[in-house]
């Protein structure tokens, strides 16, 4: 099994070679994606090379950034996204220092987000509020198993990453029936490629077994086309336009969150 230090020399030389790619290619707008990839692999990798506690933190700062735009999309409160805020980083916390106690405190945190829309006696929005703040624990709240993930949370990371590339990459490309209607642009030849990529990824970094490849290969996917539908729902572009090149920050997370999750019910 691949160690976090193992994968540093990995991670260099993909960074290396996609930007060698990128400057041939003299696209704007590839180039700043690159640069954004440059900044953000670091920090990940070092926040995974500290443990737990690096990871609780790299989740939980992720995580209210991604509660911010998820509530954009959705048009929650600043009450509602601060009681949802407050429950993911707890979930992240309870992950790290007591793991034994996450589906009381998963518990807890729901109520705590049904709570907000009942006591202002919202009989309008209620219901959506409720719904939307259930759906981002549940969603959101998966960022806490990265946190006794070691190394293998950060290869599910990555390969989901190059599988999405190469699907963005291979889909206009190749052509063919779209995937879903949720994501008219995006095509099963991209996705089978990138699905491919993505297993080749788990397999040299020494991580390949039926449940991560099922997790990348199928969770990726879905989890890009979650990330569609709510955005369809909100009829918005991007999550986000704050992270140069990628929108916002759900739009890099997506495809991990429900690889993670699927990993995560595979055992």
């Amino acid at each position: 099994m691949t160690t976090v230090a193992g994968l540093v020399p990995y991670l260099g030389g993909a960074l290396a070679a996609g930007g060698v790619a990128v400057a041939a290619t003299r696209r704007r707008e590839l180039m700043v994606r690159w640069c954004v990839w440059a900044l953000g692999v670091p920090l990940v990798t070092a926040a995974f090379w500290l443990g737990p506690p690096g990871i609780a933190v790299l989740a939980s700062v992720v995580g209210v950034i991604a509660v911010a735009e998820f509530g954009g999309l959705l048009r929650l409160g600043p009450i509602d996204r601060a009681v949802l805020g407050a429950a993911l980083v707890a979930l992240v916390v309870t992950a790290w220092l007591a793991p034994g106690e996450v589906i009381r405190v998963a518990a807890a945190g729901a109520l705590a987000i049904a709570g907000v829309p009942l006591f202002s006696g919202d009989a309008e929005h209620g219901l959506r509020r409720l719904g939307a703040g259930l759906l981002g624990l549940v969603w959101l709240g998966v960022l806490a198993g990265l946190v006794s993930s070691g190394a293998v949370g950060l290869v599910l990371f990555v390969a989901v990453s190059i599988a999405d590339i190469v699907a963005y990459a291979a889909g206009p490309r190749f052509g063919g029936p779209r995937l879903s209607p949720l994501s008219p642009a995006k095509r099963w030849s991209g996705t089978l490629a990138g699905a491919a990529a993505g297993l080749l990824t788990l397999a040299v970094l020494s991580c390949l077994t039926w449940q991560t490849a099922v997790a990348v290969a199928v969770g990726g996917p879905l989890g890009d086309l979650l990330e569609s539908m709510v955005k369809r729902g909100a009829r918005a572009k991007d999550a986000g336009r704050w992270l140069a090149g990628s929108g916002g920050i759900l739009d890099r997370i997506d495809s991990l969150l429900v690889a993670l999750a699927v990993l995560l019910v595979l055992g």
